[in-house]
Protein backbone atom coordinates (compact mmCIF):
# COMPACT_ATOMS: atom_id res chain seq x y z
CA UNK A 1 0.00 0.00 0.00
CA UNK A 2 1.43 3.67 -0.82
CA UNK A 3 -0.13 7.23 1.06
CA UNK A 4 -2.21 7.45 -2.48
CA UNK A 5 -3.67 4.45 -1.70
CA UNK A 6 -4.57 4.94 1.33
CA UNK A 7 -6.33 8.30 0.85
CA UNK A 8 -8.47 6.63 -2.18
CA UNK A 9 -9.59 3.73 0.65
CA UNK A 10 -11.12 7.01 2.73
CA UNK A 11 -12.12 8.23 -0.64
CA UNK A 12 -10.05 11.82 0.13
CA UNK A 13 -7.61 14.01 -1.53
CA UNK A 14 -3.32 13.86 -0.58
CA UNK A 15 -3.19 16.25 2.12
CA UNK A 16 -6.71 16.00 3.62
CA UNK A 17 -6.89 17.19 6.99
CA UNK A 18 -7.35 15.38 10.23
CA UNK A 19 -10.80 15.74 10.79
CA UNK A 20 -11.22 14.47 6.98
CA UNK A 21 -9.89 11.88 7.75
CA UNK A 22 -11.72 10.86 10.98
CA UNK A 23 -14.80 11.95 9.11
CA UNK A 24 -14.29 10.17 5.94
CA UNK A 25 -13.31 6.60 8.59
CA UNK A 26 -16.64 6.91 10.66
CA UNK A 27 -18.51 7.08 7.45
CA UNK A 28 -16.41 3.73 5.83
CA UNK A 29 -16.28 1.79 8.77
CA UNK A 30 -20.38 2.01 9.35
CA UNK A 31 -20.48 1.39 5.63
CA UNK A 32 -18.42 -1.45 5.89
CA UNK A 33 -18.65 -3.24 8.90
CA UNK A 34 -19.60 -6.87 8.66
CA UNK A 35 -21.86 -6.48 11.34
CA UNK A 36 -24.46 -3.55 8.95
CA UNK A 37 -22.73 -4.58 5.01
CA UNK A 38 -23.65 -8.41 4.88
CA UNK A 39 -21.76 -8.67 1.08
CA UNK A 40 -18.49 -10.79 0.99
CA UNK A 41 -15.89 -8.65 0.66
CA UNK A 42 -17.59 -5.89 3.83
CA UNK A 43 -15.11 -7.50 5.97
CA UNK A 44 -11.70 -6.94 3.99
CA UNK A 45 -12.98 -3.26 2.94
CA UNK A 46 -13.44 -2.73 6.52
CA UNK A 47 -9.85 -3.88 7.30
CA UNK A 48 -8.18 -1.93 4.98
CA UNK A 49 -10.22 1.38 5.84
CA UNK A 50 -9.27 0.88 9.25
CA UNK A 51 -5.67 0.46 8.28
CA UNK A 52 -6.12 3.66 6.11
CA UNK A 53 -7.23 6.02 9.31
CA UNK A 54 -5.05 4.38 11.57
CA UNK A 55 -1.43 4.66 9.07
CA UNK A 56 -2.79 8.49 8.36
CA UNK A 57 -3.44 9.44 11.57
CA UNK A 58 -0.14 8.06 12.46
CA UNK A 59 1.96 9.77 10.07
CA UNK A 60 0.52 12.53 8.55
CA UNK A 61 3.13 15.36 9.79
CA UNK A 62 5.53 12.98 8.49
CA UNK A 63 3.87 12.74 5.25
CA UNK A 64 4.14 16.74 4.36
CA UNK A 65 7.61 17.06 5.64
CA UNK A 66 10.73 16.39 4.21
CA UNK A 67 10.98 12.58 1.79
CA UNK A 68 13.72 10.78 4.49
CA UNK A 69 11.10 11.32 7.08
CA UNK A 70 8.38 10.02 5.06
CA UNK A 71 10.73 6.64 3.67
CA UNK A 72 10.97 6.57 7.86
CA UNK A 73 7.80 6.41 8.68
CA UNK A 74 6.74 3.62 5.84
CA UNK A 75 9.37 1.81 6.67
CA UNK A 76 8.21 1.84 10.14
CA UNK A 77 4.63 1.02 9.11
CA UNK A 78 5.62 -1.64 7.13
CA UNK A 79 7.80 -3.27 9.65
CA UNK A 80 6.20 -3.11 12.51
CA UNK A 81 2.27 -1.69 12.31
CA UNK A 82 0.49 -3.00 9.52
CA UNK A 83 0.30 -6.14 10.74
CA UNK A 84 -0.79 -5.06 14.13
CA UNK A 85 -3.10 -2.36 12.80
CA UNK A 86 -4.87 -5.82 10.25
CA UNK A 87 -5.37 -8.08 13.27
CA UNK A 88 -7.00 -5.30 15.57
CA UNK A 89 -8.88 -4.14 12.95
CA UNK A 90 -9.93 -7.86 12.04
CA UNK A 91 -10.92 -8.30 15.60
CA UNK A 92 -13.24 -5.17 15.48
CA UNK A 93 -15.03 -6.46 12.33
CA UNK A 94 -15.77 -9.69 14.05
CA UNK A 95 -17.19 -7.29 16.99
CA UNK A 96 -20.60 -5.69 16.62
CA UNK A 97 -21.04 -2.82 15.49
CA UNK A 98 -22.53 -1.32 18.39
CA UNK A 99 -19.46 -2.67 20.42
CA UNK A 100 -17.29 -1.73 18.21
CA UNK A 101 -18.24 2.00 18.54
CA UNK A 102 -17.75 1.66 22.27
CA UNK A 103 -14.22 1.41 22.10
CA UNK A 104 -11.53 3.55 22.85
CA UNK A 105 -9.89 3.22 19.21
CA UNK A 106 -13.26 4.35 17.58
CA UNK A 107 -13.34 7.36 19.98
CA UNK A 108 -10.71 8.66 18.85
CA UNK A 109 -12.29 9.28 15.44
CA UNK A 110 -14.50 12.10 17.22
CA UNK A 111 -14.44 15.51 15.50
CA UNK A 112 -15.28 18.49 17.26
CA UNK A 113 -15.99 21.14 14.58
CA UNK A 114 -16.89 24.80 14.27
CA UNK A 115 -20.25 24.91 14.58
CA UNK A 116 -20.37 22.14 17.47
CA UNK A 117 -18.62 24.32 19.37
CA UNK A 118 -20.15 27.68 18.81
CA UNK A 119 -23.35 26.16 19.27
CA UNK A 120 -21.65 25.18 22.46
CA UNK A 121 -20.88 28.29 23.58
CA UNK A 122 -23.95 30.06 22.47
CA UNK A 123 -26.38 27.59 24.43
CA UNK A 124 -23.78 28.55 27.69
CA UNK A 125 -23.97 32.31 27.22
CA UNK A 126 -27.69 31.99 26.66
CA UNK A 127 -27.81 29.21 30.10
CA UNK A 128 -25.97 32.32 31.47
CA UNK A 129 -28.23 35.32 30.67
CA UNK A 130 -31.55 33.45 30.81
CA UNK A 131 -30.34 32.44 34.80
CA UNK A 132 -29.92 35.85 35.74
CA UNK A 133 -33.29 37.12 34.21
CA UNK A 134 -35.21 34.29 36.12
CA UNK A 135 -33.60 35.32 39.14
CA UNK A 136 -34.49 38.91 38.99
CA UNK A 137 -38.43 38.12 38.32
CA UNK A 138 -37.92 35.80 41.33
CA UNK A 139 -36.79 38.95 43.19
CA UNK A 140 -39.25 40.92 42.02
CA UNK A 141 -42.47 37.82 42.23
CA UNK A 142 -41.30 35.55 44.78
CA UNK A 143 -42.69 32.46 45.18
CA UNK A 144 -43.23 31.78 48.86
CA UNK A 145 -41.25 28.96 50.36
CA UNK A 146 -38.62 29.35 47.43
CA UNK A 147 -35.24 30.39 48.00
CA UNK A 148 -33.94 31.39 44.24
CA UNK A 149 -30.29 31.78 45.44
CA UNK A 150 -29.59 28.16 45.21
CA UNK A 151 -30.66 27.67 41.96
CA UNK A 152 -29.33 30.68 40.77
CA UNK A 153 -25.40 29.72 42.00
CA UNK A 154 -26.28 26.08 40.18
CA UNK A 155 -27.02 27.35 36.84
CA UNK A 156 -24.64 29.83 36.67
CA UNK A 157 -21.89 27.14 37.85
CA UNK A 158 -23.24 25.26 35.11
CA UNK A 159 -23.50 27.95 32.62
CA UNK A 160 -19.50 28.97 33.37
CA UNK A 161 -18.29 25.14 33.12
CA UNK A 162 -19.89 24.66 29.76
CA UNK A 163 -19.00 28.32 28.36
CA UNK A 164 -15.22 27.35 29.67
CA UNK A 165 -15.22 24.04 27.95
CA UNK A 166 -16.29 25.81 24.80
CA UNK A 167 -13.80 28.15 24.97
CA UNK A 168 -10.74 25.63 25.83
CA UNK A 169 -12.38 23.47 22.89
CA UNK A 170 -12.30 26.86 20.44
CA UNK A 171 -9.43 27.36 21.02
CA UNK A 172 -7.96 24.13 20.45
CA UNK A 173 -10.10 23.72 17.05
CA UNK A 174 -8.51 26.99 16.23
CA UNK A 175 -4.70 26.13 16.73
CA UNK A 176 -5.20 22.57 15.14
CA UNK A 177 -6.60 24.78 11.76
CA UNK A 178 -3.84 26.95 11.88
CA UNK A 179 -1.29 24.41 12.08
CA UNK A 180 -3.35 22.37 9.20
CA UNK A 181 -3.38 25.06 6.88
CA UNK A 182 0.01 26.39 7.59
CA UNK A 183 1.11 22.24 6.59
CA UNK A 184 -1.31 22.55 3.81
CA UNK A 185 0.52 25.45 2.30
CA UNK A 186 3.61 23.47 3.01
CA UNK A 187 2.32 20.32 1.17
CA UNK A 188 0.91 22.81 -1.52
CA UNK A 189 4.11 24.29 -2.56
CA UNK A 190 5.80 20.95 -1.95
CA UNK A 191 4.02 19.77 -4.51
CA UNK A 192 3.74 22.62 -7.01
CA UNK A 193 7.53 22.79 -7.30
CA UNK A 194 8.01 18.87 -7.36
CA UNK A 195 5.75 19.30 -10.64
Amino acid sequence: MTVSDYYQLLGLPAGASIDDIKRAYRQKARMYHPDLNHSPDAKDKFILATEAYEFLVANLEKLTSDDESYQEAMEYWRKYRMSRSRRRANAYARASYINFKRTKFYQTTRIFDATTIILGLLFSIVMIIMTIAGYIIRIHDPIPGFNPLFTLILLIFLGLVFLILSVVFLKVFIETSAKHRKKKTVYGQGTQSAG
